[in-house]
């Protein structure tokens, strides 16, 4: 899956492409809205807070930065044992997992509260009163979603894609 941002002028264009990639089979779960703060965006589908927080991406460096510092902390507690312990290849793992999950736990908890990366590109236009749109096709139907996008609304502003989107949230 592609992550694809446009920026749109008014509610009734947004609305109006919402329908037509609806009617292109991308499920509503798929399409993210983001408006100003306090925007009527009536039954169009707001982006949750996940969406809108780097929330993800966080956990996913987060959980390489504590795994790896779980590792290493597990090779020095085998290497200098605690005084008439012996430790095997069992703590390097535990300490690796404790790692990982307590980096994620952290990191997720602070990208919470840090904007979607991707949308900072956008606060300007969405202050100015345009909305920002967030859509996760497939791979193969990026160029086709842009061109259709494109051809029915040429006043809409095509942000760019994101690489992949991760299979949760």
């Amino acid at each position: 899956m592609r992550r694809l941002y446009f920026m749109l002028p008014d509610l009734a264009t947004t609305k109006k492409v919402v329908d037509e990639l609806l009617l292109k089979r991308i499920h509503s779960e798929n399409i993210h809205v983001v408006a100003k703060e306090g925007a009527e965006l009536e039954d169009l589908p707001e982006a949750t807070l996940l969406q809108k927080s780097d929330f993800i991406p966080a956990v996913e460096r987060g959980l390489a930065v504590g795994g790896i510092t779980g590792v290493l902390a597990g090779i020095a507690a085998v290497t200098f044992p605690p005084a008439g312990l012996v430790l095997g290849g069992g703590a390097i793992l535990a300490t690796s997992l404790a790692g990982a999950g307590i980096g994620a736990w952290v990191s997720g908890m602070i990208g919470l509260d840090v904007r979607n990366s991707q949308i900072q590109k956008f606060e300007k236009a969405i202050e100015d009163g345009e909305i920002l749109m967030m859509v996760d096709v497939p791979k193969g139907k990026v160029e086709e979603i842009e061109a259709m996008v494109h051809s029915h609304h040429p006043q809409a502003e095509i942000g760019g894609a994101e690489p992949h989107i991760p299979a949760f949230p």
